[in-house]
């Protein structure tokens, strides 16, 4: 049987964590605003305040959390940060004053923004090689079809039940991550985490001055961009230029969704063929630019080609997301050093928060100049963000740019370092590891 058709150890219990946490996510974060202002009664204008300056103060968690998935291990932090999030839910009902609303919200975020360096790490003890890529693309499908299912349920609870929906959508959700920290248990990682020989571990100085892993994350902020045009960007131009109702972002966000869900793991599987993450995650960036040049040219179509325009935009948009996703996110779980990988992950999930946290005012004042310019800024930034990832080729671990099938999978259980499969001296020479 070929190496590429077996399981990484434990592979079903982290999927099935991860649906049921997106589940959960998707039955709050469509809600989310209207929950606050049922169950706090504050002014929604209060609530988004709140909200943002606690997404602010919680991305001092990223590091801690980094610090922690080196010092106990990620599957450990991993779970303690599903009953952070899990507690802070079944505590959500009791904020109905301002101070308790912010202290609940910024534990709440807290929790949300350390998560995802932490599956990343933990991906990266389970799994080597291609398999890394095939458990990034299986994450994001299961992610998008738990957050579709659990959008559905959620709106058909709040239908029903009106105000109690919405208290039940905030216990469900705690629910799931309870459930999620279950199936968690069962995951072994199959070596020890830190270094074999008994060495300090890096501090985050030290992954500072690695510029190959700061050039990786700064490429990734200027591509992140791009991730927020779908649930920033798009619906508002839309309706600002084109005067289509508001409602046509929901046919759009099903659109990616479901293509999401559907097509990831065999648009990774595609991706695999080619043997440098740098190259196929620049071929995702440079998708997303065409796809968002076709969004600033779209104003000169006749005006009945425009919902089309939209939507095939769209398909393209994804078919981008779906070819960088994996790679990059493999790339950077192994360009890290194993004794520090969880401080180089949340260094490198900054871009991520940074990207989110800034792409709303960004747009919106691109927006107030030309319809256009929005859009030719991230064709910009994308194409940008795929030369960097090409440039630092010759510079990162050539285990890192180039995926391996031979012991892609470590052996289930047995202690000792990890082997990676040896890499051709041509590889070698155009990659250094000199760190």
């Amino acid at each position: 049987m070929k190496v590429k058709d077996r399981r990484v150890p434990d592979e079903r219990n982290l999927a099935a964590g991860m649906l049921v946490d997106a589940v959960g996510t998707g039955m709050y974060v469509p809600f989310s605003l209207v929950f606050f202002q049922r169950i706090t009664g504050l002014p929604l204008p209060t609530i988004g305040t709140v909200l943002t300056v606690a997404g602010l103060l919680a991305m001092s968690a990223m590091p801690v959390g980094g610090w922690a998935v080196d010092r106990f291990g990620a599957r450990r932090v991993r779970l303690a940060l599903y009953l952070v999030r899990g507690l802070g839910f079944l505590a959500f009902p009791l904020g109905t004053t301002l101070p308790v609303f912010a202290l609940v919200a910024t534990l709440t975020a807290a929790g949300a923004q350390a998560f995802p360096a932490t599956q990343q790490a933990l991906i990266g003890e389970l799994a080597q090689g291609e398999h890394r890529d095939r458990l990034m693309a299986l994450a994001r499908s299961v992610n998008n079809a738990g957050l579709g299912a659990g959008g559905l349920l959620a709106a058909g609870l709040v239908q029903v039940g009106g105000d109690r929906g919405f208290l039940a959508v905030a216990w469900l959700n705690a629910a799931t991550f309870f459930v999620a920290a279950l199936f968690g248990l069962r995951i072994r990682t199959p070596h020890p985490v830190g270094p074999a020989t008994g060495r300090q571990r890096p501090g985050y100085r030290a992954v500072l001055r690695d510029r190959p892993y700061a050039g990786l994350t700064l490429a990734n902020f200027l591509i992140a961009l791009g991730y927020s045009a779908l649930s920033v960007l798009l619906p508002v131009y839309a309706v600002s230029q084109f005067d289509l109702p508001a409602s046509v972002a929901g046919p759009l966000f099903a659109v990616n969704t479901a293509l999401c869900a559907f097509a990831g793991v065999p648009v990774g599987r595609v991706s695999r063929r080619f043997a440098r993450r740098t190259r196929v995650a620049a071929v995702g960036a440079l998708i997303f630019a065409t796809a968002f040049l076709g969004y600033a040219l779209l104003g000169g179509i006749p005006r009945q080609g425009v919902m089309a325009g939209l939507v095939g935009l769209l398909v393209l948009y994804t078919i981008g997301e779906l070819v960088h996703s994996p790679s990059a996110g493999a790339l950077s779980v192994s360009a890290a050093p194993i004794e520090a990988r969880g401080r180089y992950l949340a260094t490198y999930q900054l871009s991520w928060a940074l990207s989110q946290t800034l792409a709303p005012s960004l747009f919106t004042g691109l927006l107030a100049v030309d319809g256009r310019l929005p859009w030719l800024v991230l064709t910009a930034s994308s194409m940008a963000g795929a030369v960097m990832l090409l440039a630092l080729e010759r510079s990162l671990p050539a285990e890192a740019v180039y995926t391996t099938t031979a012991e892609a999978v470590p052996p289930a259980r047995q202690p000792g370092p990890r082997q990676l499969r040896p890499v051709r001296a041509d590889h070698v020479a155009r990659s250094s590891t000199d760190r």
